[in-house]
């Protein structure tokens, strides 16, 4: 018969006795089963003992989670976290060195417990080790000569702790004052620091910032990432984690008060990135570094790239005014660099004549709207970014652009690939693809290591799209109807290529190379052949049996075309097509064995 569900199986150990093998009944109150297993040991005063997980987290077992203890738990009884807190509260203010750095050591770790931080934030311990960072440093350092090590690890327990007791959540960030803020700051902008009290320092300036709209304001003016940069340079992993964290978490938690002020700080900031060469000694030095990269510092580039790309989020949704002359120069300059025309003055020809070959080129362009293209640019999303982005490949490729543009211009109207309506469009996918806007994921560790390739990265990789798209328009021979088809492949192709994870932007374009439209077919085939569906028992015997009859009907259907006859293209000296039937009625067998002794694939 099996036990009662609620019955559970465990053992308790306490130092110095052998281990007890008890049945504990989860029906009864928590406190009289303490006091049974202090009996057992005769121990008096049970109140001031409690139970524990026997492993390397040590928390204390509750009225909320003792439903966790399952049989077979090994637990251990130990002093109260209401005592525990207490002793170590006055073990940490010993004037004796070794034994305050053993009690900073036992607090760090016990702090993970929330049972116990609750009752150490109770005796105002947060104040406490506050206290002893802001005023107890300066004695500390005075033997620093002396005694290094046991400096660097008294504060790096000190923090530690605090770090622990600030992740419950129990405690407001809020509370804290300017010196305590200032001598963190100073931890991390010292060239020289111990690396446990580096770390924590700057997993205390990332909490504060991400916490506090006040304390950003505070840590901002004490940390600057060109002050963080140097930290990146280095070899510990465990820091430039930490240090680009500290980096995301300003970028993330920068004021949104009003549009303006907003716009500036993006400004500001995409400043920085570029001035102090962030993006280069994050390349170098952590991606391109010989350690592996762990799934923390993959987060942290991850939000890094999303934040990035985030600074284009005015740009999207920001509509074309078609009335601003500044907006509408870019669009002469466009005009301008593929047809290596300059804008006529207004005295030169008839408005109409003029309009009428402004109207012209716009349409050789790909703009929907022929006689205003300005308007093609008031849909948000992509808004300006799309006509940034025409702009920056009509300037740095600027071969490709003309290539382009001319090539689909001299194409018939319906097999042209509109290269303003497809950079609008692609620019929308891209930030489909890339999230712009959005905030970053938790839990998300892909980042695409070629976007830390180059200052506007997001540019080249539209430049080197739209080219895909162009290319991928001719190996479909779409026509205007099929465009969103064309758009549909174009995305399955880039998103494969992203998958790959290439670490530069060439290598994304070589892998593109070898997504064509025709691979793209066969992976498609693939993909349905290997579906569960398409290899079960019965398709397969289907497929057997039907073969023969389906391998006859393509037969006698290829037969059958021959005798109708085929229609050819004919291109006159025009460069006018027309059709050329070639009729063959009774064909003779003779003709028949010709034909197919030249190509055999038109039967199998």
């Amino acid at each position: 018969m099996p036990p009662p569900a609620d019955i559970v199986k465990v053992a308790i150990e306490w130092p110095g006795a052998f281990p007890k093998l008890m049945e504990i009944d989860q029906k009864k109150p928590l406190s009289a089963i303490i006091k049974e297993v202090c009996e057992g040991w005769s121990l008096g005063n049970h109140e001031g003992f409690a139970l524990q997980i026997a492993d390397a987290t040590n928390f204390y077992i509750t009225e909320k989670n003792r439903n966790d203890i399952k049989n077979g738990s090994i637990l251990r009884l130990t002093t109260s976290p209401h005592l525990t807190a207490v002793q170590l509260h006055d073990r940490i203010q010993s004037s004796s060195m070794d034994a305050k750095l053993e009690a900073l050591k036992d607090l760090a770790n016990a702090s993970r417990d929330i049972t116990f931080a609750q009752e150490f934030i109770n005796l105002d311990g947060i104040s406490l080790l506050t206290q002893m960072v802001e005023s107890g440093t300066e004695r500390y350092q005075k033997l620093q000569k002396i005694m290094k090590p046991c400096f660097g690890d008294l504060l790096s327990f000190t923090l530690t702790a605090f770090v622990e007791l600030m992740d419950h959540g129990i405690v407001s960030w809020d509370t804290f004052s300017v010196a305590f803020i200032k001598k963190i700051a100073s931890f991390v902008n010292k060239s020289a620091m111990d690396t446990a009290v580096l770390q924590r320092s700057l997993a205390i300036l990332e909490s504060m910032v991400l916490n506090s709209q006040d304390l950003y304001h505070k840590v901002a003016q004490e940390i600057t990432i060109g002050q963080l940069i140097p930290h990146l340079q280095g070899t510990d992993q465990d820091i430039q984690t930490y240090t680009i964290a500290v980096i995301n978490a300003l970028f993330l938690k920068a004021p949104e008060e009003k549009r303006q002020v907003r716009m500036t700080l993006c400004e500001e900031m995409a400043h920085i990135l570029a001035q102090k060469q962030l993006r280069s000694i994050i390349l170098t030095n952590v991606i391109r570094s010989p350690t592996p990269i762990n799934d923390e510092m993959a987060h942290q580039l991850y939000v890094l790239q999303v934040l990035n790309f985030n600074l284009l989020e005015d740009r999207m949704m920001t509509k074309m005014d078609p009335q601003d002359q500044a907006q509408r120069d870019i669009i002469f300059e466009l005009r301008r660099i593929a047809f290596d025309v300059e804008c006529e003055p207004n005295n030169s020809g008839s408005t109409e004549k003029r309009k009428s070959m402004y109207t012209r080129d716009y349409k050789k362009l790909g703009f929907i709207n022929h006689v205003n293209p300005a308007m093609d640019f008031t849909q948000i999303p992509p808004g300006m970014l799309a006509l940034d982005n025409m702009l920056y490949f009509a300037k740095h490729h600027q071969d490709a652009y003309i290539r382009i543009v001319l090539e689909n211009s001299s194409r018939e109207d319906k097999h042209e690939c509109p290269f303003g309506r497809s950079s609008i469009e692609l620019t929308k996918m891209l930030c489909e693809i890339l999230k712009v806007g959005e905030l970053p994921s938790e839990n998300c560790h892909d980042f695409h290591p070629m976007f830390f390739t180059h200052d506007r990265s997001f540019a080249e990789f539209f430049c080197i799209c739209i080219q895909l798209l162009n290319k991928t328009w001719k190996e479909m021979r779409a026509t205007s109807e099929d465009f969103n088809k064309v758009m549909q492949v174009v995305r399955e192709q880039i998103m494969r290529a992203l998958t790959l994870k290439p670490n530069s932007l060439d290598q994304f374009k070589s892998r593109l190379q070898n997504l064509g439209y025709a691979e793209i077919l066969k992976i498609r085939q693939s993909e349905r052949m290997n579906q569960e569906d398409f290899q079960s028992r019965p398709i397969l015997e289907l497929r057997e049996k039907i073969q023969p009859e389906i391998m006859e009907l393509i037969k006698q259907q290829r037969l059958n075309r021959l005798c109708e006859g085929t229609c050819f293209r004919k291109i006159s000296n025009r460069r006018r097509q027309a059709l050329l039937r070639i009729p063959n009625q009774n064909p003779s067998n003779w003709e028949f064995l010709c034909l197919f002794s030249l190509f055999p694939s038109l039967i199998w």
